[in-house]
């Protein structure tokens, strides 16, 4: 009998977004086992002893306990080569990772829930700064993905004909921008890769809208 795959996330994570849609694309099944940030059951006791960050997602496979989205990702596409996430060569690899990176280290983790909630703690920001932050933050990462790719143009997908990790994180910056707010129109190129990426069932039905306990509107 095949392992479970047990995956905790949540429907608003952008980082659950992303495993979610490299498990579909390798066609694993798993379980998701919901952890409600805006709950704070990241904090529980039980879900601490899984991961001592208090954030998502982890994945419990191949006797490993693993977190953050990239070594979630890379790490499937080591047990399950095909299709493949990164690109051939050395210098593909690298540029794709590097794509990934500008949502994974750069932008995204200036949004999350526990920067917005030290935003406004610590500094008493209302709830209309903390979401100019956010968008502020997420159109930086898209600027700096319409320059790259307009410079080298996705053929048609970022990094080649077939989809990798830097597509992956590509469309969870556009998932943020729909969180807050921010215009695709000014971001051309970035938007076209994620309507072909979000074409993609894989990248569909992993959306944050389309997941259990998302509202309806």
């Amino acid at each position: 009998m095949a392992e479970t795959i047990k995956f905790y996330g949540f429907w608003r994570s952008i980082a659950s977004f992303r495993v979610r849609v490299a498990l579909r694309l390798k066609a694993l099944p798993f379980e998701e086992i919901a952890i409600d940030l805006m709950a704070g059951a990241q904090f529980s006791p039980d879900y601490a002893r899984l991961n001592p960050q208090h954030v998502l997602p982890t994945l419990l496979y191949g006797g490993a306990t693993l977190f953050q989205s990239m070594a979630i990702m890379e790490y499937l596409d080591e047990l399950h080569p095909e299709p493949g996430l990164l690109p051939k060569t050395a210098a593909d690899r690298a540029y794709a990772r590097a794509l990934a990176l500008i949502a994974v280290a750069d932008s995204h983790p200036l949004i999350v829930p526990r920067v917005r909630r030290h935003l406004s703690e610590t500094y008493g920001c209302d709830e209309a700064a903390i979401h100019q932050w956010a968008a502020h933050w997420t159109a930086k990462g898209l600027e700096t993905y319409e320059a790259l790719l307009t410079r080298r143009r996705p053929a048609p997908f970022a990094v080649g004909d077939s989809v990798s990790l830097a597509d992956i994180c590509i469309a969870s910056q556009i998932v943020a921008a729909g969180f807050f707010g921010v215009a695709l129109g000014p971001y051309p190129t970035a938007a076209a890769l994620g309507e072909r990426c979000f074409a993609l069932p894989a990248f569909a039905d992993s959306h944050p809208r389309r997941q259990p306990g998302a509202p309806s509107s």
